[in-house]
């Protein structure tokens, strides 16, 4: 007895489900729907079958209904937070055994399985029915009868809705149903989910335009009243459960997931030597392609719509808007600028896999945020960090078009900056077989100059030698002055050099083979003329000893203040080097670039004294009626000079190239 109880119990479930799709179907509208995904399942399965049509749907009285809540957009960070939770399957609970009332616990595993799948699938057919011939038929009505919003949008806000639900109530479910009713004699779904599979593609192209679908929504409802009136009348009925149009329109990109999860389920209850094994698991496989392909929509949904924010950001400049493009990576960093002491802000964009956008902010931002200043291929483009107490956490970025000083905000950010630009650099030279490798290693400036003069010069644009950094012609050596010897950079060195020997143009490949200013060295490389007589090098001067080499080359360098009349008023401070091929001698520069030192002190045989009670920074060298005060910036600084100092006073010689080395 209690078993018929039961048998009868279950028999009113389904009954009751039926009924209530029936209710649905028998509400289609005909002719509301696409034909041409109709007439495709008739050809690959005959024996599907379409609802009979029936009353239409009646409109609710809102008195007796319940209250619907008002529509939300869907945010991007909904959507990918979906994505991620349709590639895991955490958010998914399979139904535990005993949880379906009627069921007995005599049957099999597997036909509880496709029990539950078939339940669900009525239920999915029931929402697809409310999205297809109850809202998008109503709004279409009511687009058509008052004119107050475009039929077109109501089209690309349900997209092929329409395709979808055919296939669901007049093939699947209609398949699953016959499968399950005649289960004793054929007990498989496997060939059923089979034939099912390749029309799972169609749910792309829904998956695709879901995000641009809620922004419409969203948009009409609060520009239009009679849009946003048909809305709420149908989200206010007991057919819509009080759930939102967005929440009813998520149900098509949660099924798939829903198919993989119960298919593998089934797979898993099925006996080894079970008939439907086979089919069941290459329908598996299908099903998880088909899953595959809907996350790989949606993540290039994603990847497009990155694009278009970008582009709209930037004014939409067509010979910038591709497609293909894939932004990497963008973000504020500083430009270290040539002239000014301060750096100034700017915008990169990195790197759409083939060029590196340097932007600057738009004071008056109508339209476009940003303004496109530079495009830097990626294509031989190189990267590397610069060593630069004044500015840290400081990159260099050189390019064919341009070279940029750039400045992040932390030292994290610098190397996250680096490291993108890297992948690119690769990815493009993967792509073209034809570049060679760049290999990034810690060579100095003058390193990657001499590399620039004798395989890339004029090829790339140059790293510019900022302003501040010298106070002499890098060529002739000449102190600068504000009237007479004005600073002027040479375009395919780099070097800041005075007018008289930059007075020479010659063609550059990176600036398009347009002539530019180059300086006399640069203009003999490029062109092979001769000098003039007038123009050859002079004899090299006892203090024409580059600080650039110095530097580099040195036992210890930094800056220095330099006390007391001795320097005169006009030298605060110096650039301070001893160098490694010179250890004797004290160079004092201006700059720590220039060509050639204002001072020189021989150091052997001086005294050194460390200290005062007045300021424990100060030290001084003394001989004979000869006195030089220096100022370090910290009392570590102090004692390094110190001892670098005495060292040289009492004639001692590094042996070894880092030996004795005290510089920073």
């Amino acid at each position: 007895m209690e078993a018929c109880r039961m048998e009868g119990e279950n028999k009113e479930k389904l009954a009751s489900v039926s009924s209530l799709v029936t209710v649905f179907e028998n509400s289609r509208t005909p002719g509301a729907a696409s034909r041409v995904c109709k007439l495709e399942i008739e050809h690959h399965c005959p024996g599907g079958r379409a609802p009979p049509p029936a009353e239409p749907w009646k409109e609710p009285n809102l008195g007796e209904t319940l209250q619907g809540s008002e529509p939300r957009m869907v945010s991007r960070r909904y959507l990918s937070s979906l994505k991620n939770k349709l590639s895991s399957g955490a958010w998914r609970k399979s139904c535990q055994p005993g949880t379906h009332p009627g069921l007995g616990t005599q049957e099999p595993e597997e036909k509880r399985i496709v029990q539950e799948l078939l339940e669900t699938e009525k239920a999915y057919v029931a929402r697809l029915h409310l999205l297809d011939q109850v809202f998008f038929q109503e709004l279409l009505r009511e687009a058509r009868a008052s004119k107050a919003f475009p039929e077109d949008v109501v089209r690309l806000i349900f997209s092929n809705i329409s395709s979808i639900y055919q296939f669901h109530a007049q093939f699947f479910l209609p398949e699953l149903q016959r499968r399950l009713d005649d289960w004793i004699a054929t007990p498989r779904i496997g060939d059923v989910i089979q034939k099912l599979a390749p029309f799972l593609k169609m749910y792309s192209e829904y998956v695709k335009n879901f995000e641009r679908a809620a922004e419409l929504l969203a948009s009409w409802t609060d520009k239009s009243a009679p849009f946003q009136e048909v809305i709420t009348r149908i989200q206010s009925s007991e057919a819509s459960d009080s759930l939102t149009l967005q929440h009813h329109m998520l149900e098509p990109v949660q099924r798939i997931p829903r198919y993989e999860l119960l298919l593998k389920e089934y797979v898993q209850k099925l006996p080894v030597q079970a008939p439907d094994r086979a089919d069941a698991q290459k329908a598996l496989d299908m099903i998880f392609l088909a899953a595959q392909h809907s996350n790989a929509a949606i993540t290039e949904m994603e990847r497009l719509q990155d694009l278009w924010d970008v582009y709209q950001r930037l004014g939409l400049e067509d010979d910038i808007v591709d497609p293909s493009n894939t932004l990497l990576r963008e973000g504020p960093v500083l430009k270290i600028s040539f002239r000014r002491s301060d750096p100034m802000e700017r915008y990169l964009f990195l790197q759409f896999n083939n060029m590196l956008l340097y932007c600057i902010p738009k004071v008056i931002q109508v339209g476009a945020q940003f303004q496109v200043r530079t495009r830097i291929d990626v294509a031989g483009m190189k990267v590397r960090e610069l060593t630069d107490a004044e500015f840290p956490h400081s990159f260099l970025v050189s390019g064919k078009q341009r070279t940029l000083e750039l400045q992040a905000r932390s030292q994290e950010e610098m190397i996250s900056w680096i490291q993108a630009c890297q992948v690119a650099i690769d990815q493009i030279e993967k792509r073209n077989e034809t570049f060679k490798a760049a290999v990034q290693g810690p060579e100095g400036d003058t390193q990657e100059q001499e590399q620039l003069q004798s395989e890339e010069l004029g090829l790339r644009a140059p790293q510019w030698v900022r302003d501040k950094m010298v106070t002499m012609c890098m060529r002739c050596r000449e102190p600068f002055n504000a009237l007479t010897r004005r600073r002027h950079h040479c375009r395919a060195c780099g070097y800041v050099v005075c007018a008289k020997c930059s007075d020479y143009r010659a063609e550059l490949k990176y600036d398009g083979n347009r002539p530019n200013r180059v300086c006399v060295h640069c203009y003999t490389f490029l062109t092979g003329n001769v000098l003039p007589k007038d123009k050859d090098d002079k004899k090299q001067g006892i203090l024409e000893k580059g600080s650039t080499t110095g530097s580099e080359q040195s036992i210890m360098c930094g800056f220095l203040q330099l006390v007391g009349d001795k320097w005169g008023k006009s030298r605060p401070r110096g650039w301070c080097v001893i160098p490694r091929d010179d250890p004797l001698v004290l160079y004092v520069y201006a700059a720590p670039q220039d060509m050639r030192a204002h001072t020189s002190v021989p150091l052997l045989g001086y005294q050194v004294t460390a200290g005062t009670q007045a300021d424990p920074r100060v030290f001084q060298l003394q001989q004979s009626c000869q006195l030089y005060t220096f100022k370090a910036e910290t009392e570590e600084l102090r004692d390094r000079w110190v001892k670098a100092m005495e060292r040289a006073a009492s004639g001692w010689s590094p042996r070894g190239p880092s030996d004795g080395d005290l510089s920073d």
